[in-house]
């Protein structure tokens, strides 16, 4: 499997720069908000929306000064969005890190989570950059939709799989397209290469959603079912396809099971075990296959690319091979 060091080759320099580009476009001069970016900038995750942004404008002709705003935008963005996600979760770590409201509490993450949001914008603004901020902002407006319309669907714990792709294209994808197309626009392509690349980022923030879904039925460190995701009462695909081929009685019994019985790990494990062998882990992947393979065919109609093409392609693979 590809590493990402691998796929970053034909970017690396220019990754090098944006993280110093990052660091400048977080500082305060507030010492509490200086410290907590300064940790934030410890915990630096795989920078693969970055990526999407720089081998978005390479495809679409040149990476230019625009392209670095552009990216320190969207990882502004992101991470401003995963504060908050863990203040909403109420989660207490954050790839191995204390997440920022377990040290500081909900009050400061979420003002912790409003300043990167608005260092985001203001980036865009003082380089009279208003297409990228438009287009991120765009993302930001489907991602709090797709939030919420998971919390009134959890609810119910009945919804078709229509519905769940309209969460995780709303949630998820929606990011990793403003990520595509604001690569584009920072190059200077024209609308239909734009809006390409947008659609080609949401196929593929669409197949990178399943494939975290489908981590959650496998195994932890210790060889234990995992099933977050059914502990916090979450329909995802592999769920919602095998309740929908079985009868009612049984589609009763373990909606019973997700909703009165989530924090007992035999009941989730029974409900791991019923997914299983109702074939939605296959199904899921079968899904996920199918948007990858859409987004290549998108990016087979832009000409040329070159090792930049080259990149995006191996990063797409990426997201379905990854191993967490």
């Amino acid at each position: 499997m590809l590493t990402l060091d691998e796929i970053q080759l034909p970017i690396k320099e220019h990754l090098k720069r944006f993280e110093k580009t990052f660091k400048a476009s977080m500082q305060s001069s507030v010492p509490l908000l200086d410290r907590i970016t300064r940790y934030i900038i410890k915990q630096k995750g795989k920078q693969m929306r970055p990526m999407f942004v720089f081998f978005s404008a390479g495809v679409s002709g040149a990476i230019t000064e625009s392209t670095y705003h552009g990216a320190s935008l969207v990882e502004l963005l992101h991470t401003a969005s995963l504060v908050h996600d863990d203040v909403v979760d109420n989660a207490n770590e954050r790839r191995g890190f204390f997440s920022i409201n377990a040290l500081w509490k909900n009050k400061v993450a979420v003002l912790v989570g409003d300043f990167l949001l608005s260092k985001g914008l203001l980036l865009s603004v003082k380089n009279n950059e208003h297409d990228l901020l438009r287009l991120a902002s765009e993302a930001v407006e489907q991602m709090s939709e797709g939030e919420l319309l998971q919390i009134e669907k959890a609810r119910h714990l009945d919804i078709e799989e229509s519905i769940y792709y309209d969460i995780i294209r709303k949630k998820t994808a929606s990011l990793i397209a403003s990520c595509c197309a604001i690569g584009a626009s920072s190059a200077g392509a024209d609308q239909e290469t734009i809006e390409k690349l947008r659609l080609f980022g949401e196929k593929v923030g669409i197949a990178f959603q399943i494939k975290d879904d489908l981590f959650d039925f496998g195994l932890d460190d210790v060889g234990k079912p995992v099933g977050n995701d059914i502990k916090e009462k979450k329909m995802t695909l592999p769920l919602i396809h095998a309740l929908s081929i079985v009868d009612k009685s049984q589609k009763r019994k373990i909606i019973n099971l997700v909703k009165n019985h989530n924090e007992d790990s035999q009941k989730v494990a029974e409900v791991i075990n019923f997914v299983k062998i109702n074939g939605g882990l296959d199904y899921a992947t079968e899904q996920m296959l199918k948007y990858q393979q859409e987004a290549f065919d998108i990016l087979d109609t832009i000409p040329n690319g070159g090792e930049y093409k080259k990149g995006l392609e191996q990063l797409v693979r990426y997201t379905t091979e990854r191993k967490k």
